[in-house]
């Protein structure tokens, strides 16, 4: 066991602790709960979203991606970063004038229907416990590799930790853990590149040059296809990427923790730049994974390319800060995740669905916090059989399943008047299931190799992400719904317009 990381670990652990313990006192109402009353100012709900945003897949999947893959891995940071600008011009400020805890809320402000509703829940709980799959995954072999702890204690570890900060300290707890994590992941991504440029003597040329000898790819690994042979692979990997943030419910609920469409949007643009500095980081990660530990000294997944860098650069202390960073990062991303899906569920679901809005406070508190235990223990089960899985490369399914099965019907709710429940259900739910019966038949689950995949067999649909396929299905679905029902209502259309442009807010 590496004392100095256990240390840190523990130290980073007791401070999400004290956090939670005083976020927990300024959790009473469901509003404080959902989305910390809406009292984060822009610059800490732009950081909140970075740390929301910068998970596992980006700090530990992709360092290892662009070292094992060369430029195809550069895909993964290109794509999440361009994605916000879809989320700063189409969705930020819309969401935020027309909703209320969740992303669903959005959708119901124009369609008042219990269908639709249900249906956007159970779209949010699926996408979030994707998405927190990789980040278990992630912690599972991190701290393993530390600590010595199997991979599924750890599992179970960060799993007792996320339920513990969302059912004590609700949105609160959840973005102060988030800030804390995305300015430890700055400092400690910086560090590392610094380190990296300083072994190239601070020459951006040099560095090319030489990444050109320093792995067994050559010359290749400047260029595309070391990873995505098949044009398709690239497009549909890309359209998930680009496309999928605008429609990830973790990411759209935090639009709700600050006052104004006004405060909203200077958040993302404090999240943008937050971001994109750390993507470009990504680069010096996983060139010098590439080059100072090797493809041979990873794991088969690249997960751990990033840790094991600090390492070979700094020595055990590095190693052990950056892998406690990494740590609160998914600590951070897991908490988001499971306060959306409890929300999604107790507040749509259990709330409007079932209880038909009458709900009181009391008990919408208490259903979500044992959906909080429920979505917790579904995800950790899920996450014991992807261990062998490169965690960028989950999430990016994650992405697919978000731009299939939401985007569609949060564009078209905003943007197109004739658009309407039956819509809004058909593409929501051909988005879902079509992403997630093409990732069932795909290489991800099935290759002839054994220990490639999760089950032994030929993958009846060639794609690893179903993006290409799925995303238009989810629009297409919705447009024939439209176009088959009658069913019209032009002035709630004009109603919802008059909202999302001048922010005017929902009433509950």
């Amino acid at each position: 066991m590496n004392v100095t990381a256990f240390l840190l670990f523990l130290g980073i652990v007791l401070l999400t602790l004290v956090i939670t313990y005083y976020a927990s006192k300024k959790t009473n109402t469901t509003s404080e709960f959902y989305t910390a009353g809406g009292g984060l100012t822009g610059w800490q709900n732009g950081l909140a979203i970075a740390g929301d945003y910068m998970s596992a897949a980006s700090f530990l999947g992709i360092a290892g991606m662009i070292a094992l893959s060369g430029f195809d891995g550069f895909f993964y940071s290109i794509g999440f970063l361009v994605a916000y600008l879809v989320v700063l011009y189409l969705v930020a400020e819309p969401l935020r004038n027309l909703g209320k805890y969740t992303m669903a809320d959005m959708i119901a402000a124009r369609f008042d229907n219990k269908q639709v509703r249900g249906v956007a829940a159970l779209n949010s709980i699926t996408i979030s416990i994707f998405y927190m799959i990789a980040q278990l995954v992630g912690a599972g072999a991190l701290i393993k590799l530390l600590l010595g702890i199997d991979y599924t204690t750890s599992v179970l570890i960060v799993g007792a930790l996320m339920t513990v900060y969302v059912v004590f300290g609700g949105m609160t707890a959840t973005s102060w853990v988030q800030i804390v994590k995305a300015v430890l992941l700055m400092i400690g991504t910086f560090i590392i590149s610094l380190m990296v440029f300083a072994k190239f003597d601070y020459n951006l040329m040099n560095m090319f040059a030489q990444m050109k000898t320093a792995t067994p790819l050559g010359d290749q690994f400047l260029n595309p296809g070391n990873k995505f042979k098949v044009g398709l692979d690239t497009i549909s990997l890309n359209m998930a990427l680009v496309l999928g943030t605008a429609g990830l419910p973790h990411i759209l609920i935090r639009f709700f923790t600050v006052k104004d469409a006004t405060t909203a949007r200077k958040s993302v643009v404090y999240a943008t730049w937050i971001i994109g500095l750390f993507y470009v980081m990504t680069v010096f990660l996983g060139f010098g994974a590439a080059a100072f530990v090797g493809a041979g000294n990873m794991d088969a997944a690249g997960n751990l390319g990033a840790p094991l860098l600090a390492q070979a650069l700094g020595g055990n202390f590095l190693f052990a800060f950056v892998s406690a960073v990494a740590f609160a990062t998914i600590l951070a991303v897991v908490a988001g995740l499971v306060l959306t899906a409890a929300s999604a569920f107790a507040h749509d679901f259990y709330g409007h669905v079932i209880r038909h809005g009458k709900a009181t406070e009391k008990e919408q508190m208490k259903m979500a916090k044992w959906a909080s235990v429920g979505v917790s223990v579904i995800s950790i089960l899920l996450a014991l059989f992807a261990q062998s899985l490169n965690v960028a490369f989950l999430v990016a399914l994650a992405f697919a399943v978000a731009a299939s099965a939401n985007l569609p019907v949060i564009l078209f709710t905003i943007f197109w008047r004739r658009f309407n429940t039956t819509g809004a259900v058909s593409g929501m739910l051909v988005g879902l299931f079509s992403s997630l019966i093409l990732v069932a038949l795909s290489p991800n689950v099935w290759n002839p190799v054994a220990g490639k995949a999760i089950l032994v067999g030929e993958a009846l649909f060639p794609l690893p992400n179903p993006g290409i396929v799925s995303i238009p299905l989810g629009f297409l679905a919705a447009w024939i719904g439209t176009m088959l029902s009658s069913t019209r209502n032009d002035a709630k259309y004009d109603e919802i317009l008059v909202k999302a442009n001048t922010g005017m807010k929902e009433t509950a």
